[in-house]
């Protein structure tokens, strides 16, 4: 039997009061009695640097209006948590601009590298990749490696979304709207034969457990982000 760190119901409970509250990028009393962490204060960029640096860009990303925002064209690049994970539990909230790319990636082989697991964000209705590569390449799969679920539910562009990431021990989830959209195991055969033929065949360690830091994707488009939460939970 699976064992999951967090039901479902209860993390998005918890994020839905945060939200209907307006008290965006702050921890109620329980969640902090449950464990979890701010990623992303909503007034400074502490915790995040450039990937493969020790600052934080000097152009691209912004904090406004309690978001951290990247604007179409401002490049900057990937930027990551200063601090690693092996395991961990990951909300947090996004909107995605007309014809938008991004994602957040984990386990990295190479924490400078920007390969890793993807979370896929996208204007699936709009940008070329989403429609081009299918849903191997929408909002909430495993970029190029596994469909989300056909009854996820996706928030039109400009509106924002609510996702969550579950990593304890090889057990990973990946969650839209409250909907389970993909689950996988690391290092299982099936994973194993996915990344095979995918474009991430011949990256070295690509799919091996790894202690990474969690990245957000630039990907040259307009995205926000906001209440990011992290904890840790037990080894299974």
């Amino acid at each position: 039997m699976r064992r999951i760190f967090l039901p479902a119901a209860t993390a998005f409970a918890l994020l839905a009061a945060a939200v209907c509250a307006g008290d965006f990028n702050t921890l109620t009393d329980a969640e902090k009695a449950a464990g979890w962490k701010l990623l992303f204060d909503g007034k400074t960029t502490a915790g995040w640097v450039a990937i493969g640096k020790t600052e934080f860009p000097d152009k691209g990303w912004t904090v406004a209006d309690g978001t951290l925002q990247h604007g179409k064209g401002g490049g900057g690049g990937d930027i990551v948590t200063a601090e690693s994970y092996e395991n961990l539990e990951l909300t947090w909230e996004w909107k995605i601009g007309e014809a938008g790319n991004s994602g957040v990636k984990y386990n990295l082989p190479n924490p400078a590298k920007d390969i890793g697991f993807e979370y896929q964000l996208l204007d699936d209705e709009k940008h070329p990749d989403g429609i081009r590569g299918g849903r191997l390449h929408q909002t909430a799969g495993l970029y190029d490696l596994i469909e989300p679920a056909a009854e996820r539910k996706v928030k039109p562009v400009g509106e924002w979304n609510e996702s969550r990431l579950v990593v304890q021990g090889a057990h990973v989830e990946q969650w839209l709207n409250g909907v389970k959209t993909v689950e996988f195991e690391i290092g299982s055969d099936d994973l194993k034969a996915r990344i095979a033929k995918s474009k991430y065949a011949k990256i070295a360690n690509f799919g091996v457990k790894a202690k990474s830091p969690v990245l957000l994707q630039d990907h040259g488009d307009e995205i926000a982000f906001r209440n990011l939460k992290l904890r840790v939970p037990a080894a299974k």
